[in-house]
């Protein structure tokens, strides 16, 4: 079971904290350090000293760090032109040397849309769709050949495709709750498929409707690797949980019922579950930023028996 550091920065942290914890995370032997893509603040956290770019931050850690895996959970659809993005994500990964991951979404928060002047069309998951077919197609184009794509959203003519990632395909994540369209994508394009905050039973659900749509799609369901993501609340006891959980502004109990929480033991067991039903991949999401005893406490006592 790989653990990656899944971090939410919109809710407010400086690319210094980002980058403290992305060290820590590489140090402590975690798999991946993974941000969200968002520019506003989501509940009751003022979000200062404000947003911090995805793909700038990951650029800055891609020098900056060597092992760990980076990527998005999940880059929004509405942010950035498929073309454009297909640029950043393969450059990033040239920094890096081969690292980089792109989670792909629609884009789903209106607010900070509206916030930051950012168009928020109606039809997304059509916009999705050419996406997603862009930006692989881009990456596959065999050097020297062009590319085009003439679609209802985007038209792209005589594209160079340029540049090429590092990797020989950067993977590609596609993840959500959605019954029908949401497999339908990731049969067809995604490397892993990722159900964010779900129980067991509806993880159970929903990576069964995946595996049927790799099947029809003709990949076949073990092309992909299948995730989870959940909040982490660890603590050597009871009082520790209690202290973590009021840090984040969350109930122990919610937070048993819909994350990982508890005591190593408890946290292994939940993760145990999740295994069961297929998950091999578990992105923690951190939300004190500056608790780096908490990751140390996962690394020592979580990880170190799932290993």
């Amino acid at each position: 079971m790989d653990l990656r550091i899944f971090t939410e920065p919109q809710q407010g942290a400086t690319y210094d904290t980002l980058l403290t914890v992305a060290k820590a995370t590489e140090d402590l032997g975690f798999d991946a350090f993974f941000r969200s893509d968002h520019y506003l603040r989501m509940g009751s956290s003022d979000g200062l000293p404000g947003p911090t770019d995805a793909w700038i931050t990951l650029a800055g850690l891609a020098r900056e760090t060597r092992r760990i895996r980076l990527g998005t959970l999940m880059t929004a659809g509405t942010f950035r032109l498929p073309g454009v993005l297909a640029i950043q994500v393969a450059q990033v990964d040239q920094m890096s040397g081969g690292r980089i991951e792109l989670g792909l979404g629609a884009g789903w928060f209106e607010e900070e849309h509206k916030a930051y002047g950012i168009p928020f069309p109606k039809e997304k998951l059509g916009r999705l769709e050419e996406q997603l077919a862009i930006v692989t197609g881009l990456w596959a184009t065999e050097t020297g050949k062009t590319f085009d794509f003439h679609g209802k959203f985007y038209d792209l003519t005589d594209s160079p495709a340029l540049p090429k990632p590092a990797q020989p395909k950067v993977p590609v994540l596609i993840g959500g709750h959605g019954a029908t369209r949401t497999p339908r994508l990731a049969g067809q394009y995604a490397d892993e498929f990722n159900m964010p905050f779900a129980s067991v039973e509806d993880t159970e659900r929903q990576f069964g409707r995946v595996r049927a749509a790799a099947e029809e799609a003709g990949r076949g369901a073990g092309a992909l690797t299948y995730s989870n993501a959940l909040v982490a609340c660890v603590g050597k006891d009871d009082a520790e949980v209690a202290r973590r959980a009021a840090a984040i502004g969350r109930e122990v109990d919610e937070l048993k019922a819909n994350g990982l929480a508890g005591s190593p033991a408890e946290v292994v067991d939940k993760i145990g579950r999740y295994a069961a039903v297929g998950a091999r991949r578990i992105y923690l999401q951190i939300l004190d930023l500056d608790d780096l005893d908490h990751l140390e406490l996962i690394s020592s006592q979580v990880q170190a028996q799932l290993s």
